[in-house]
């Protein structure tokens, strides 16, 4: 059997076989789901096309080098772009391909009785398209990791502008003579809003670096009291967003064994979320279990659609406004709920997204064993 038509005989085996050998690739930090299950048949089905194909000596260097023109609509190239969005690591990506050209060599090896020389140019060929594949999906990569990274610097440089110029200007004008102590107070009030801001960015630019680097959060357990932390947090958003009212409720186990910094930024973060973007009172329900510890909070406003759902946790990206949302102490960086969720993972658990007509909903689990 040729090496072509094994492929497209054998394909759900293939798909099957690599997709555990591709599994046990992934490195720590790495996310769960480490295949290329959403394009691997479209990409095989190439690959066979190709080794069938008339080429001649000069495509043939080429593809032997990953220097074939790349198409943009290509399976791999699409691959590419999808696992860059997803915050793969270009050897995560690497490892995906390296896993696919092992487990088809390996299911296809046995059934070969006498190596012949077309099996042997069959070996070359795939060799060749494999390689050409991984160019097309590194190279989209490449492409998108860049605009991600000018985009990010831009919004940043936005972000910084606004509360570094509410700093400078109210410190010029607290160095006028003869200040009412209200206008000194009011003062006070917009520089203590603005080093907030920009606290909160540092702190959610370094959540989103470590995330990044594939290494994960550190994680430091303490006993901590679970609603002082809740109301440490909602005493930071509150004098950003004065016009919501939070509330906190609080059951369970009044303590548990978590990294009190992190947790006080993840529900920071879920706060000014909810007071950003969403309508009416903030709820906080803290339930403390033997096992567990959740964290829900609940806005009002307009029900999320599914297209607004799968983009919540992704980096440069909001939800939609509600229509009285606040737009005070916002910024356009969309790193707090990626933050806030690599928090709860790094701490054994994850974020839940649930909205409807009632409202919308973050539940964040989190380990205590």
């Amino acid at each position: 059997m040729t090496l072509a038509n094994f492929i497209d005989t054998q394909m759900d085996t293939i798909l099957l076989e690599w997709e555990a050998f591709a599994r046990s690739l992934a490195t720590p930090g790495a996310p769960s789901q480490l295949t290329l299950r959403d394009h691997a048949r479209q990409i095989l089905q190439n690959i066979a096309r190709d080794i069938g194909s008339d080429q001649d000596p000069a495509q043939q260097y080429e593809k032997s080098q990953g220097l074939a023109p790349v198409p943009d609509d290509s399976a791999a190239a699409v691959h590419g772009a999808q696992r860059q969005a997803s915050h793969f690591s270009l050897p995560q990506v690497g490892a995906e391909f390296r896993a696919l050209r092992a487990t088809v060599l390996r299911l296809w090896l046995p059934r070969v009785t006498q190596m012949a020389q077309a099996d042997i140019a069959d070996m070359v060929r795939f060799n060749e398209a494999i390689d050409q594949a991984l160019a097309e999906s590194t190279s989209t990569y490449c492409a998108r990791a860049d605009q991600a990274r000018e985009l990010f610097l831009s919004v940043l440089s936005h972000d910084l502008r606004g509360p570094l110029s509410t700093l400078s200007l109210s410190g010029q004008l607290l160095a006028h003579p003869g200040n009412a102590p209200d206008k000194v107070r009011q003062l006070s009030q917009r520089i203590q809003r603005g080093a907030l801001q920009m606290g909160r960015m540092v702190d959610d630019l370094l959540g989103y670096t470590r995330a990044q680097l594939g290494g994960g959060m550190p994680v430091a357990r303490r006993d901590a009291d679970v609603a002082a932390i809740c109301r440490a947090a909602i005493g930071a958003v509150a004098p950003l967003h004065p016009q919501r009212r939070i509330e906190l409720r609080a059951t369970g186990r009044p303590t548990a064994k978590v990294d009190a910094v992190l947790l006080r930024q993840m529900c920071t973060n879920l706060l000014l979320n909810a007071a950003q973007n969403g309508a009416g009172e903030v709820l906080v329900e803290a339930h403390g279990g033997a096992d567990a510890l959740s964290i829900r909070v609940t806005h009002g406003g307009a029900a999320l659609d599914a297209a607004a759902l799968a983009k919540l946790f992704q980096p440069l990206q909001q939800a939609p406004e509600s229509a009285d949302a606040d737009a005070r102490g916002a910024t356009r960086l969309g790193l707090g709920l990626f933050v806030a969720r690599e928090i709860a993972r790094a701490q054994g658990g994850d974020i839940e997204v649930a909205s409807d007509a009632e409202g919308t909903r973050y539940t964040a689990r989190l380990a205590l064993t």
